[in-house]
């Protein structure tokens, strides 16, 4: 007999993580130009499930940004990772180029790339990143990471 609780209560359901508990996802993608529209939605969904609309649209933009260039500059799949600690959310993409962005002279009004890191520093409340050892495989990658925080607010009812 199975003693699991969906096997004895179809009903049952979990309850939902409270606002300040801790959770992560993790998507990953291949070396795909759809992969940073895919995460894009996941992002969105995920945030909204857990009721932190107000980090949507940053987190969003600055998703596509990073995963967008881990399309154009990696030569292999890339992930994004959502972590939330109340009251901060950190989003970080990891792909397998060893080479950690750098920050330039800003772009001009004409230039058609090399905003990232600008956006990234302007809307983030943290950012950061770090090259990944070697393995059997060759180089390890990197992961690039932003953070951004609530405003402190007490958190919604897990009944609205």
């Amino acid at each position: 007999m199975n003693s699991h609780p969906y096997a004895q209560d179809p009903d049952f359901a979990p309850i939902p993580l409270a606002f300040a508990e801790p959770w992560e996802y993790e998507l990953a993608f291949p070396r795909d130009p759809r992969g940073p529209g895919i995460a894009r939605t996941t992002l969105r969904a995920v945030l909204t499930a857990h009721r932190l609309d107000e980090l949507a649209d940053r987190a969003e933009l600055l998703t596509s940004e990073l995963a967008t260039n881990s399309i154009r500059h990696a030569k292999g799949p890339a992930s994004v990772r959502l972590r939330w600690t109340h009251p901060v959310l950190r989003v970080s993409v990891t792909d397998t180029s060893p080479y950690l962005p750098l920050f330039l002279a800003p772009p001009t009004p004409e230039a058609e790339d090399g905003r990232g890191l600008f956006i990234l520093d302007l809307v983030s409340d943290e950012w950061g990143g770090c090259a990944l050892g070697d393995s059997l495989l060759g180089p390890g990658g990197k992961t690039v990471w932003f953070e951004l925080a609530v405003h402190p607010a007490p958190p919604p009812s897990l009944a609205a």
